[in-house]
């Protein structure tokens, strides 16, 4: 066995554990912490395929942005799981069924890449008439050119999801004190600053 070889069954091996372990685990943190271990073994099988690009972006962005995010809201949020796993029973036939489906879907393209590999592949774009670039201009050249709608689309959802989990979150609770910027702007030093002229002698009565 090659070292390459070696590497792979550690990394998959690893990433197949840690994905089991995201949903089988009983505490959300550590759900979040397999997630993470997840991507980065997913990020070394990245790079032994030789996509280092990919890889620096699943570090980049899942690890550092938004498994870490998820790590923050868990651990801000004061959400009652066991609630939440009350009625899992009800939602189990719905979830086999889509696993099913996912399962059979994935038996399917693996199956047709066994039986014919020409039928699957990547669509090479601008960057296979024998220019030498590398990962990252080729991947750069296809993204912003042929497919340069479908990621402006991709970004706009992005945008709308985000818009839309901060209205969700975005609650007045009791005894939080808030900001109010027209009132903090319209202070003057007559309002931020009294002037007391105590007596000689006297006490001040707080």
């Amino acid at each position: 066995m090659t070292a390459a070889a070696a590497f792979f069954y550690l990394f998959a091996g690893l990433a197949v554990a840690s994905g089991f372990m995201v949903i089988a685990a009983r505490n959300p943190v550590t759900s979040v912490l397999f997630l993470i271990l997840a991507f980065v073994n997913a990020a070394g099988l990245f790079v032994l395929m030789g996509a280092e690009f990919l890889a620096m972006i699943l570090i980049v962005v899942y690890v550092g942005a938004v498994a870490v995010l998820f790590l923050f809201v868990v651990m801000m949020l004061d959400v009652d799981f066991a609630a939440l796993r009350q009625g899992f029973q009800r939602y189990l036939p719905v979830g086999g069924l889509i696993g099913a489906v996912f399962l059979i879907e994935l038996l399917l393209v693996v199956g047709t890449w066994t039986l014919d590999p020409g039928l699957v592949q990547a669509p090479l774009g601008r960057a296979a008439h024998g220019e030498s670039l590398t990962n990252t201009q080729a991947l750069g050249r296809v993204l912003y050119t042929d497919y340069v709608y479908f990621f402006q689309i991709a970004g706009l959802i992005l945008l709308v999801a985000m818009i839309g989990a901060i209205v969700l979150t975005l609650r007045d609770r009791a005894g939080v004190k808030r900001q109010n910027i027209s009132v903090q702007n319209a202070r003057t030093q007559a309002m931020a600053v009294d002037t007391i002229k105590v007596p000689s002698r006297q006490g001040v009565e707080v």
